[in-house]
C-alpha cells in the first residue's frame, strides 16, 4: 500500500518492509526469510517496476525479521548495495555471535532461526550518524541493537524507526524489552528521536503514526524512567 506519495509498505511481510519510489527504488528492511519474494512481487505487480531498479537495501538493525529477504532480492538485483549501521555489521556477516535472548520467546527465536536461516551477508555500506543515503539522513539510535539506525526523510516529514518504537494504532510503545540489548541506551535514543521534526512515524512492526508523530514521541519519551533510573 502507498502510505504517502512515494513511500510504500509491502503487505503481508512480518517485520515491516518499506519501498521508496524515486528515481530508483530503495528498500528499507526485508522481513523474515521468504519475504523477499513478496517484496519482489510488489515491485513488479504493484509498482510495475523492474527489481533491477533497486539501488539500495537499508537494514535498520540485524534481527532476522529485518534481514530475511536480503539474499532473494540480491539475486534479482545483483547491483544493489546493502547498507547497515556500522555497529551491526559483525552480526550480519556472522563475525559476531548473535545474542541469546531469555525465556520462552528467546528459545522460540533460536529455533525459528535454525529453521529459517536468514543467512549471513557482507554489507556494502556501513552507516554512521548523520550519513546521507538515497535522500535520507541516517540517525544512530543504538539500544535495541548496538547499530540500530533510523532514517529521516525531510522531503516527506517521515521517520523510519526500526524496532526502537512500536505503534498499534492506539498506543505508542518501546520495542520489546527481551529483544533489546541495552534498554537504558534505547530510551536515550527515543528521547533523541523526539527532538527531531517529522509528521509520520513508520516502525518495524505496527501501523503508521500521523500526524504530529514527533510530538507524540516527545510525549511518550517524557513517560519513560529517567536516564539514571
Amino acid at each position: 500500500m502507498e502510505i504517502v506519495p512515494g513511500i510504500h509498505q509491502v503487505d503481508g511481510v512480518n517485520g515491516n518492509s518499506y519501498i521508496l519510489v524515486r528515481d530508483g527504488l530503495t528498500v528499507i528492511d526485508t522481513g523474515i526469510p521468504g519475504s523477499g519474494k513478496k517484496i519482489l512481487a510488489y515491485i513488479r505487480e504493484t509498482l510495475h517496476r523492474n527489481p533491477r531498479e533497486i539501488r539500495t537495501i537499508i537494514i535498520t538493525h540485524f534481527h532476522m525479521d529485518h534481514i530475511g529477504g536480503v539474499s532473494a532480492i540480491k539475486k534479482e538485483a545483483p547491483d544493489v548495495k546493502v547498507a547497515v549501521g556500522d555497529a551491526d555489521a559483525g552480526y550480519v556477516t556472522g563475525a559476531l555471535a548473535l545474542p541469546v535472548h531469555p525465556g520462552f520467546r528467546g528459545l522460540l527465536l533460536r529455533i525459528v532461526g535454525l529453521v529459517m536461516k536468514p543467512g549471513a551477508f557482507k554489507p556494502d555500506l556501513l552507516l554512521k550518524d548523520r550519513d546521507r543515503i538515497d535522500g535520507l539522513t541516517c540517525i544512530a539510535i543504538p539500544g535495541h541493537t548496538p547499530g540500530s539506525i533510523g532514517l529521516l526523510d525531510e522531503a516527506t516529514g517521515t521517520f523510519f524507526a526500526g524496532d526502537i518504537l512500536r505503534y498499534d494504532g492506539t498506543t505508542l510503545a518501546e520495542g520489546p524489552a527481551p529483544f533489546t540489548m541495552d534498554l537504558s541506551r534505547s530510551r536515550q535514543s527515543i528521547r533523541a528521536i523526539g527532538g527531531l521534526d517529522f509528521d509520520l512515524l513508520l516502525t518495524g512492526h505496527g501501523v503508521p503514526l500521523r500526524p504530529g508523530a514527533s510530538a507524540a514521541v516527545r510525549a511518550f519519551a517524557g513517560t519513560l524512567p529517567p536516564a539514571d533510573g
